[in-house]
């Protein structure tokens, strides 16, 4: 199985509505439904939830 089809490259869009995002890479297997992570947003200057978009 290719690296990309195993761990593809997702965007983490703020819910804080600032339009920042993070891009990492997640494991399908692991976690096939969307992630969700609680990261810090510079422009919201606190922590909110950052969820995966397509």
């Amino acid at each position: 199985m290719p690296k990309t089809d195993q761990r593809p490259i997702i965007k983490l869009r703020s819910t804080a509505g600032t339009g920042y995002t993070y891009v990492t890479r997640k494991n399908v297997r692991n976690d096939p439904d969307r992630l969700t992570l609680r990261k810090y947003d510079p422009v919201a200057r606190r922590h909110v939830d950052f969820r995966e978009t397509r």
